[in-house]
C-alpha cells in the first residue's frame, strides 16, 4: 500500500460556505484541518493528505438526477435563482456564489477515499469534509447539497463490492443516504439518532426496515434526548456493531457527525468528545474485524465549532492513521493561540472532556440485562426486535 490513510483536505474546502451566520460555518473543517497539523498528522509517512477536483456530472447523476444537478449549477450562478422547491435558496440550504463546485468538490473527496481503500492503495480514508448525509436525489436538504456518502457507496457497488456496510452516528437521522439504499439488499444503513418526535429530519423509525427487496437492511436506533456516554455507546455496540458482524461487508463506511455533543447548538444529547473518539475506534476496529481493515470515515454535522468539531474530527483521523491521541493531552499551545486570534475566543485546552480521561468509558453489555425503565434501552431493543431476525441473530442476546 502507498500510504496507510489517504485524507482529504486543502484550503479551498472552505468555499462550502452558507453564509455568516449559518451553523455549518466553514470554520469548523479550518480548525479541525489546522488542529490535525498541529499535531503532525499530516505530515506522517503513513498518511496521504489528497486535494481532489470536483466530480464529474457522470459521477454524481449515479445518485443524483440531472435536473437537480443543473439547478445547483445554476443557483451557483445566480443564487437569486435558486429554486426552493429543490431545497435551494431555503434557510437551511441557502445558495451561494460557486455553490455546484464546492459540493461537487467535497463528494469527490469521498469517492477518491472510498476508491483508495477500495483498490487497496490505502487502508484507511478520511474525509471529515463529507458526511453530507441529508441530501436525496431530486433535492437538497438539510445544509446538505449533494450527498457524498450515497455517491462513495454507489461507487463501491459499481466497482465490485458486494455488501457495504455503513454506521451513521450523527445526531440527525441518516435519511437520505436510507432513502437512496432502501431497497438495495447489498447496502446496510445503521442510523443511531434522537429520536425524529423531537429533532429534523423526523424520520427514522424502528418499524423503518427497508424496502420489500432488502427487509432489514436499514437500521434505526431513535435515542431519546438527553443520552450520555455510556448509553450512547450502548447503543452502538448493542445494535451496530452486531449486525455489522452478520452481514459481513466488504468496507465498512462510517458518518461521525459531532453534534451528539452536550454542547452542540442543535440538538439535545449529553455526549462528550472522549465518547465520539470511542465510537471512532469501534468503528476502526471493526473494519479490521470483519472487513480486512477497510475503513471509510466521513465528518457530518457538528456546530460546536471551536470546542468540539476540531478535537473530534483530529481524533478520527489519527485513529485512521493508527497514531491516536490520548484524550488527556493537550491541544498545541500554537493551535489555541491562533484559535484565539480567529476567533476571539480560547480553543480547548485538553483534547477530552472527560475528568478522568485516557481510561475508556465503561459500557455495559446487552448480555448484562436490559432495563425496561431505561428509554435508551427500549430504543436499542426496539432496533433489535425490528432486524436482527433478517440477520440470524437472536434480539435478546449478544
Amino acid at each position: 500500500m502507498a500510504a496507510t490513510t489517504r485524507v482529504i483536505w486543502d484550503d479551498d474546502f472552505t468555499a462550502y460556505d452558507f453564509g455568516e451566520g449559518h451553523p455549518m460555518t466553514p470554520l469548523r473543517l479550518e480548525l479541525t484541518a489546522r488542529l490535525c497539523e498541529s499535531f503532525g498528522l499530516f505530515d506522517l509517512p503513513e498518511v496521504e493528505v489528497v486535494s481532489p477536483c470536483e466530480a464529474s456530472d457522470d459521477v454524481l447523476a449515479t445518485v443524483h438526477d440531472r435536473d437537480y444537478i443543473s439547478a445547483v449549477k445554476e443557483a451557483g450562478l445566480d443564487p437569486s435563482s435558486a429554486d426552493p422547491r429543490r431545497g435551494l435558496g431555503t434557510d437551511d440550504d441557502p445558495a451561494f456564489l460557486g455553490m455546484h463546485e464546492a459540493s461537487a468538490r467535497v463528494v469527490e473527496g469521498t469517492r477518491l477515499v472510498c476508491e483508495g481503500v477500495w483498490r487497496g492503495d490505502s487502508m484507511h480514508g478520511v474525509n471529515f469534509c463529507g458526511g453530507l448525509h441529508h441530501a436525496m436525489r431530486d433535492r437538497a436538504s438539510g445544509f446538505c447539497i449533494y450527498n457524498d456518502i450515497a455517491v462513495g457507496i454507489q461507487w463501491l457497488l459499481d466497482n465490485g463490492a458486494q455488501r457495504v456496510a455503513y454506521v451513521d452516528v450523527d445526531v440527525h437521522h441518516g435519511d437520505g443516504v436510507e432513502t437512496v439504499f432502501w431497497d438495495d439488499p447489498r447496502v446496510l444503513t445503521i442510523s443511531v439518532h434522537e429520536n425524529g418526535r423531537i429533532l429534523f429530519p423526523g424520520t427514522g423509525w424502528p418499524a423503518d426496515i427497508g424496502g420489500q427487496h432488502a427487509e432489514g437492511t436499514a437500521i434505526n436506533v431513535a435515542l431519546p434526548p438527553g443520552v450520555t456516554d455510556s448509553a450512547w455507546l450502548r447503543s452502538i455496540t448493542s445494535v451496530a456493531e452486531p449486525l455489522v458482524r452478520a452481514f459481513k461487508p466488504d468496507i465498512l463506511v462510517s458518518q461521525h457527525g459531532c453534534d451528539t455533543h452536550v454542547d452542540d447548538p442543535l440538538a439535545h444529547m449529553a455526549v462528550t468528545v472522549d465518547a465520539q473518539r470511542q465510537a471512532g475506534e469501534a468503528m476502526h476496529r471493526l473494519s479490521h474485524e470483519v472487513c480486512g481493515g477497510r475503513w471509510v470515515a466521513l465528518g457530518g454535522g457538528g456546530y460546536e465549532a471551536i470546542d468540539v468539531v476540531p478535537r473530534a474530527w483530529t481524533h478520527l483521523t489519527a485513529i485512521a492513521a493508527h497514531r491516536p491521541i490520548d484524550p488527556a493531552e493537550e491541544t498545541p499551545l500554537s493551535w489555541r493561540e491562533y484559535v484565539a486570534r480567529r476567533t476571539g475566543r480560547p480553543g480547548p485546552r485538553r483534547m477530552g472532556d472527560v475528568p478522568a480521561s485516557g481510561l475508556p468509558i465503561w459500557v455495559q453489555p446487552w448480555s448484562m440485562g436490559y432495563n425496561p425503565e431505561s428509554p435508551t434501552d427500549r430504543a436499542i431493543l426496539a432496533a433489535r426486535e425490528a432486524t436482527f431476525a433478517h440477520h440470524g441473530l437472536d434480539h435478546h442476546f449478544d
